[in-house]
């Protein structure tokens, strides 16, 4: 028999390669069930861990433009923006919106004075559970400037939102026991129970 004749076929390359084939159609087939599965972690990981979900959205970092982000936010917006946290700058701009000492603002969200403080000095984000309680805040500023912006009164024009807002959240409540709105919004429950009470109002309530 010839020596060509005996050279055997190449199967463990091919065996090999079909191994890899099969391997990689796994692999997709597992990469495509995993972006269906975990869509917003599948966007999370493309974004720049530099770039914030609300820049993504095009909401800008500023008091006036998160309460409108917020205003027409879908769920899940709102869900990455309470994961990224808020610019601390933002916060003490909040307060002094609404006349509220900072340091009571710092009590409201319970983050401490010092750390708030520091998170300013370093242009960071406040997040976590005082990071919620702030954009809980922007979004009653939002209710808020939705019953002005409904209402046919003479003195809504020109009517400051944030002023109001900021009296009313110190003020016992009927509705809540009378407890303060302000003393409910560290937790998602208390925060639905003021949003709904605000909500309530009637367009004319605000005067």
């Amino acid at each position: 028999m010839s020596k060509a004749a005996k050279k055997p076929s190449p199967a463990k390359p091919l065996a090999k390669s079909a191994g890899r084939a099969q391997s990689s159609v796994h692999e997709s087939k597992l990469g495509l069930q995993e972006s269906q599965a975990y869509p917003a972690s599948q966007r999370q990981r493309g974004l720049s861990v530099k770039e914030p979900p609300l820049d993504v959205h095009g909401a800008p970092a500023t008091l006036k433009g998160y309460v409108s982000y917020l205003r027409s936010a879908t769920p899940l917006q709102r869900v990455a923006a309470e994961r990224q946290g808020v610019p601390a700058q933002v916060v003490k701009h909040m307060a002094a919106s609404m006349e509220l000492p900072a340091v009571r603002m710092f009590n409201i969200l319970g983050i401490a004075k010092a750390t708030a403080e520091s998170k300013a000095a370093q242009q960071a984000r406040i997040a976590g559970a005082s990071g919620q309680a702030a954009l809980g805040i922007m979004r009653l500023l939002g209710i808020t400037e939705a019953i002005v912006d409904a209402s046919t009164a003479e003195g809504a024009r020109g009517f400051d939102s944030a002023k109001w807002l900021g009296r009313w959240i110190e003020q016992p409540q009927p509705a809540l026991g009378g407890r303060k709105p302000a003393d409910l919004l560290d937790t998602p429950t208390g925060f639905d129970v003021v949003a709904r009470l605000l909500g309530s109002l009637e367009s004319g309530s605000y005067q």
